[in-house]
């Protein structure tokens, strides 16, 4: 059994990417996850998480069919909705997937202490061929980000804690220090506009955005306060205080899609897919 790449991961349309940076964001299906992490449908769910309860060997056979198709184990983040982003400085630790499969391969069980925790941060860039940048999402929102010529990749993680807070501006910044030049991005898969209800606290949280900010918010008659609210408007705002306008992706919704997607917020108890991208 293996990952396939036609069926079982999302198809990107990215315009101007470059040859040189790869991406791949997955679906819920093409893995060993049972119900509920599952496809669904009732076949196996391609959980990437280890920390939603799922049994810890399936998660890291996901991780091994997904790893297949990679230039390296992506860097998993200990994602805590804010705005920290690291390069590779912060990555020298042995990988998860290592440690993992050799209690796999010596017959015994991984348990939770066996994995290295992975580093508190909400992004990272890379500026190397072969190291991959990964955002683990159920309805946060995944942004890609690569540099016009593919010398610099990003993966951030945007739901509207860490959004709100200027995680896509300090991933812009970064990449700047970086020597990016002029930058891409994809918006992958989140909760989308008509689903995301939110209250008054979110739309106060993107007054620093300025009026445009508004926009974003549409009152729910008959329930003051309550507003739905759009991800992908306000990530693109974010982006363009940054002079950042080159944004593609955005439409796809995680709650409504569950034949695609997982959803923290339909299904409370689900797994994790991801989205990466490198430099090739």
């Amino acid at each position: 059994m293996g990952l396939n790449l036609s069926s079982d991961t999302l198809a990107l349309h990215w315009p101007g990417l470059p040859a040189s940076v790869g991406v791949l964001s997955t679906l819920r299906r093409g893995g060993l996850s049972v119900a509920p992490y599952d496809d669904g449908k009732g076949g196996g769910g391609l959980n990437l998480g280890l920390h939603v309860a799922d049994d810890l060997q399936t998660v890291m056979q996901n991780r091994a069919l997904l790893r297949e198709h990679l230039p390296a184990e992506p860097w998993w983040l200990t994602q805590v909705h804010g705005t920290r982003v690291l390069d590779e400085s912060a990555f020298h630790s042995p990988n998860s997937l290592a440690q993992g499969l050799q209690a796999h391969q010596a017959d015994q069980a991984p348990e939770a202490h066996q994995f290295p925790a992975a580093p508190e941060a909400d992004a990272s860039i890379s500026a190397r061929p072969g190291q991959v940048c990964a955002i683990m999402t159920a309805d946060c929102m995944p942004v890609l980000l690569a540099e016009v010529r593919g010398r610099v990749v990003a993966a951030a993680h945007a739901g509207w804690r860490g959004l709100a807070a200027g995680v896509l501006e300090n991933t812009v910044q970064a990449m700047r220090s970086k020597g990016a030049d002029e930058l891409l991005v994809w918006l992958g898969p989140g909760i989308g506009p008509q689903r995301f209800e939110v209250g008054e606290d979110v739309r106060t949280a993107f007054r620093r955005l300025g009026s445009a900010a508004d926009a974003a918010f549409l009152a729910i008659p008959g329930k003051t306060g309550k507003y739905l609210a759009n991800l992908p408007q306000l990530a693109r705002l974010a982006l363009a205080s940054e002079g950042v306008t080159q944004v593609a992706g955005g439409s796809a919704c995680t709650v409504s899609e569950p034949e695609r997607f997982y959803s923290f917020r339909r299904d409370r108890v689900t797994g994790r897919m991801a989205s990466m991208i490198w430099i090739k």
